[in-house]
């Protein structure tokens, strides 16, 4: 069974945000997996350079459909979204310093973030969505 589950309940586009947060929780799962078989220090390196760049990527992505929709939050969402990025920076310089316990908070604190950011805060975008004029009531149509 794997560390962290999507679940339908995740659903924002069925389309590129979606892909985007699997991709970031296969990540969770690769990270927790490895450390479960001590090899934690082995792979957290890869893995916080790729989380970094990836979540980057999407999270301007995400930036940029708020904008396109006229998402009244998106300075919230800005803010939030900056947060996350430097405590991932944070966690990236603890394990370039040799902290060996990095791995192991870094599955949780994604794991956590990434539950409440889409289940709550993406939500609120697939609400705003759908309240528009001629949106479909599914996430994807």
């Amino acid at each position: 069974m794997a560390y962290f589950e999507w679940a339908r309940d995740m659903v924002i586009d069925d389309g590129p945000i979606d892909d985007d947060h699997k991709h970031l929780v296969r990540l969770v799962n690769e990270l927790h997996d490895a450390t479960t078989e001590g090899r934690g220090r082995e792979v957290v390196g890869r893995i916080l350079d790729d989380l970094i760049r990836y979540t980057n990527e999407h999270l301007r992505k995400e930036e940029a459909v708020m904008a396109e929709a006229g998402f009244p939050n998106l300075e919230r969402h800005k803010i939030g979204h900056q947060a996350f990025i430097d405590q991932l920076g944070k966690l990236q310089r603890r394990y370039q310093e040799g902290s060996i316990a990095v791995a192991a908070q870094l599955s949780s604190v994604l794991r956590d973030w990434l539950s409440i950011h889409i289940r709550r805060n993406d939500r609120e975008l697939l609400d705003f969505m759908r309240r528009q004029p001629g949106a479909p009531t599914s996430p994807r149509g």
